[in-house]
């Protein structure tokens, strides 16, 4: 993964001075521009249902009111993500967060449109390098429903290693689910990096204007 560091004088934890860039992704900061696009994709009782907090149904006004949110959570780091291979089409978001645990969390969500291709895989590879290289936490969880055999891959093909089971509640359901439970620690991250073939995070190099549609 290449990630490209924009404004170097803003603290690492503030997603709105990153881009990040991998092979096939663009990963910044959610802008009231791409309302109309999250809404499009989000709005799939497929996705919602298989995520803890997307409504059913959902609608540029939710977008919007997400991405107003994310401004005021200091504990968290949300990218909307972008494909270089589809015009740089938004295709999904991803981030990490406290949650009422002291571990951050990794969630991500992919549009029905560009599933089985692996950019959730690419995704959630670039938000773990950008926690252990930006950030000082030592470990990362997540979790999925236990029917949820694609996400699982993606968090097994990460190196997160299965901790338990238990209940989440989804929020379209209006329910609470068996989940499956992950962990990726500091240590174990280090000694399985074998996707980090190219630097790590940093000013790799100058990218004006990247992100943008």
């Amino acid at each position: 993964m290449t990630a490209v560091q924009m404004n170097s004088g803003s603290p690492p934890e503030d997603s709105s001075t990153f881009i990040l860039e991998t092979k096939r992704l663009v990963l910044r900061a959610p802008r009231l521009e791409d309302a109309e696009a999250i809404a499009l994709l989000a709005n799939n009782r497929k996705i919602a249902e298989m995520t803890e907090l997307i409504p059913h149904p959902y609608r540029i006004e939710d977008a919007e009111a997400w991405i107003a949110s994310l401004a005021e959570k200091g504990q968290s780091t949300t990218f909307a993500l972008f494909a270089k291979d589809k015009g740089l089409a938004f295709i999904g978001a991803c981030g990490y967060g406290l949650r009422e645990e002291t571990t951050p969390e990794i969630r991500y969500w992919i549009g029905e449109p560009f599933w089985g291709r692996s950019y959730a895989t690419e995704a959630v590879r670039a938000m773990i390098d950008h926690a252990f290289t930006a950030t000082d936490v030592d470990a990362l969880a997540a979790g999925c429903r236990v029917t949820n055999l694609a996400s699982r891959r993606v968090l097994e093909k990460c190196g997160f290693q299965w901790t338990g089971a238990g209940l989440c509640r989804i929020r379209a359901l209006g329910a609470s689910v068996p989940s499956d439970r992950f962990r990726l620690d500091r240590r174990t991250w280090a000694s399985l990096r074998t996707w980090g073939r190219t630097a790590l995070p940093g000013r790799a190099r100058t990218a004006k204007g990247l992100g943008k549609r």
